[in-house]
């Protein structure tokens, strides 16, 4: 497919794939786009999840991958992103209109951001030659990596996409993503004005906290129902929020190697069998908050004055944490992305769709302020079909 021809194109119909550090399975969104940059504009078609099975949900959650599983877990998850392409695909021809690529994020196994003088890099399964083979589409795919090239932490990424999305010409907003880490982008007029980082873990902590404590019979805290019937251990509370990375300045970003929850948890729970499942989690859910709110009052209100705060993803829907934020932000500012037509479960699939975009059409989509790279640079790689 000549790649020219889809950039020249007046309007673009594109796949968006994840698959987030909880590892539930693969979010899909198909949207519409109309040009590229600051005169990008985009439309929700249909989006749909596609679960794991325990089997595999059960493999990248292992604390210890080796080259072997990797690398097969690498065509696995190829096929599973492109089973959930070709449904996407096939809702677009119901709607007569023909998916002119695919964009797919793949499944972070490991993301070292630089810090001082350590060892960096980051790697994404899912492989895109599967996908690209199976639906018939190019893909773009691996947007981390040249950002942290030119000296970025590769993330987050979404800061871009937030702007395009939520950018309004008269105020400040800010755009939270409660996934398996939480993030928070400042959306101000201006964009290179954007500002955001990672937070820290949000439900890769509370679904861990779950698996650990029940020994693989439940794997996730369902609306926070078993936080609200525990009470917060202050002690372990206080241990949860004393780790180094909430007091780093931004730029920074964080994941599994840091928050996972054999490294985060496993010993902190182990060490207080003598308390309660539900204060555990409870404890453990509202650290999630405070670390939020914390962070907010720290890094962003001495800065910017926001006008909204717009929530996205499966955090979301625990009560105990939506109290918590509802609590602890200015009154009547918190929102969630529902309420601005952007389903809250597709927030990352239409962010890959739109970085997917920028680099058919040749845009730079990482922004320097905020991952710390020394320039603009055309992220993603392009699979031919």
């Amino acid at each position: 497919m000549d790649l020219a021809a889809i950039a020249n194109k007046d309007r673009r119909f594109v796949i968006g794939l994840t698959s987030d550090a909880s590892c539930v399975g693969v979010n899909a969104a198909l949207v519409r786009i109309k040009g590229s940059g600051r005169g990008l504009a985009i439309k929700l078609m249909r989006s749909d999840a596609f679960p794991y099975p325990p089997s595999i949900r059960g493999r990248l959650m292992a604390p210890r991958l080796d080259g072997q599983e990797v690398c097969l877990l690498n065509f696995e998850l190829g096929k599973r992103f492109a089973e959930a392409a070709v449904e996407m695909k096939h809702l677009a021809e119901e709607e007569l209109f023909e998916v002119d690529f695919v964009a797919s994020h793949g499944h972070t196994i490991s993301h070292i951001p630089p810090r001082e003088s350590r060892a960096f890099g980051t790697l994404q399964i899912g492989e895109p030659a599967v996908i690209a083979e199976v639906t018939g589409l190019p893909i773009v795919s691996d947007f981390r990596q040249r950002d942290m090239v030119v000296g970025g932490q590769g993330a987050p990424l979404l800061a871009y996409t937030d702007w395009v999305l939520f950018a309004r010409k008269d105020r400040t907003v800010a755009c939270l993503h409660l996934d398996g880490i939480a993030t928070i982008t400042v959306v101000p007029p201006e964009l290179e004005n954007v500002m955001a980082f990672d937070i820290g873990p949000c439900s890769i902590a509370v679904n861990g906290a779950v698996q650990l404590l029940s020994k693989g019979a439940q794997d996730a805290d369902k609306d926070g129902a078993i936080a609200a019937r525990g009470v917060v251990i202050d002690e372990f509370l206080d241990y949860l929020l004393d780790h180094p990375y909430f007091a780093l300045e931004p730029p920074k970003s964080t994941g599994r190697e840091e928050f996972g929850p054999d490294v985060y948890l496993r010993d902190a729970l182990a060490s207080r069998k003598s308390c309660g499942f539900e204060d555990l989690v409870a404890t453990v859910t509202t650290a999630l908050g405070f670390s939020i709110v914390r962070a907010y009052h720290t890094f962003i209100k001495p800065r910017h004055e926001i006008a909204r705060l717009i929530a996205s993803g499966p955090g979301t829907l625990n009560k105990v944490l939506w109290k918590h934020l509802i609590k602890g932000f200015p009154e009547g500012i918190v929102f969630t992305s529902d309420q601005y037509g952007i389903p809250s479960d597709a927030r990352e699939a239409i962010s890959c769709a739109i970085l997917g975009n920028e680099t058919i059409c040749g845009a730079p989509a990482n922004l320097p302020q905020v991952t710390g790279a020394n320039r603009p640079v055309i992220l993603g790689r392009i699979t031919p079909n």
